[in-house]
């Protein structure tokens, strides 16, 4: 008789999908029932004629483009988007500037520094409090006539007599725009620090052994390892400082003197939670600045993509359509 072959043992495999698709289920809830609907929702209530505080009903308007030409027309959005950018920019350059400092020296291989782990819940520190707290904070350190600001000001004799600064719309920005720096200078800077710590380590010690100074390490080998964290920072930022509001509404109440801390949204909540309640128009004006940043973010990432390796995308394809043409 033929012997029968002896295979190897089946071994009943165990599926583990079904349980990944059941402890994402909260979070796909969640994300379906306070952010796509809401989102969907402000979306069409753009082109509707909904307002009010007690309505239940809307129609569609007969030109659906009524709302958003209304709101590009209106000058007080207008003034509010020029806020908003004016502001933003006056905290970042500053912001990024100081968390690149900061990156380059604690990062620096030949200062070993302390206590990092100290400086680092130092710098993330004002992130973490609320807005209140710090609108409350701000105000008290800037307030007019006796403040620690107005104090130090003019013992140093830069001003003889107490300064309003929630009456001067330039000074109004300026400490709205140093608030928004002080509360995230640190978070960039975690966020620099850690992407500076993915970089292969060999590459910082073929510099040192080629004689490279440290400045011509962060410049030539730290920045463009960390296109990538650069790009992210960049662009959260930027989605960020177009969304301000806490603390340009809470700083200095209804946009402070002559509307000047008056950001998008803050003149988004003022159409939608105040006088005749135009939820129509405060979408029109959310889905405005949804296409801006939207533009914005997709510039920023052309700006700062990777030539090199554009061009060396582009070079395969023509190679491949050149082996094309030679094979026809």
């Amino acid at each position: 008789m033929p012997l029968k072959k002896e295979g190897k043992p089946k071994i009943k495999g165990v599926s583990y999908a079904k349980y990944g698709y059941l402890f994402s289920l909260p979070f796909v809830i969640v994300f379906l029932v306070f952010m796509l609907y809401p989102t969907l929702f402000t979306a069409v209530i753009g082109f509707t004629d909904f307002k009010g505080v007690v309505a239940t009903s809307f129609k569609f308007l007969e030109q659906p483009f009524d709302n958003f030409a209304s709101i590009f027309a209106n000058k007080t959005f207008r003034t509010s988007l020029v806020n908003t950018i004016v502001i933003w920019t006056m905290n970042f350059i500053p912001q990024m500037g100081l968390a690149l400092l900061l990156t380059a020296w604690f990062t620096n291989r030949s200062r070993r520094i302390r206590g990092q782990g100290a400086f680092k819940v130092l710098f993330y520190l004002p992130n973490i409090i609320t807005a209140a707290s710090v609108a409350i904070l701000y105000g008290v350190i800037f307030a007019y006539p006796i403040g620690p600001i107005n104090d130090i000001l003019q013992s140093l004799h830069l001003l003889k007599a107490p300064f309003d600064f929630s009456t001067s719309p330039w000074a109004a920005k300026f400490v709205v725009a140093f608030i928004q720096f002080w509360q995230w200078y640190g978070y960039t800077t975690i966020i620099l620090i850690s992407g500076v710590l993915g970089i292969n380590p060999e590459l910082f010690e073929a510099a040192e052994i080629d004689g490279a100074s440290p400045r011509q390490t962060f410049f030539q080998i730290t920045l463009p390892c960390m296109r990538t964290i650069l790009i992210f920072t960049l662009i959260t930022s930027l989605i960020g400082g177009l969304n301000m509001f806490d603390i340009p509404k809470l700083y200095i109440w209804n946009g402070g003197p002559a509307n000047a801390t008056m950001t998008t949204s803050v003149f988004i909540y003022a159409q939608a939670f105040s006088g005749t309640y135009l939820y129509n128009k405060a979408a029109a004006a959310s889905m405005i600045m949804f296409v801006i940043i939207a533009i914005l973010s997709a510039f920023t990432f052309f700006l700062m993509r990777d030539r090199s390796e554009a061009r060396a995308i582009r070079a395969m394809k023509r190679m491949e359509k050149l082996k094309k043409g030679a094979a026809v």
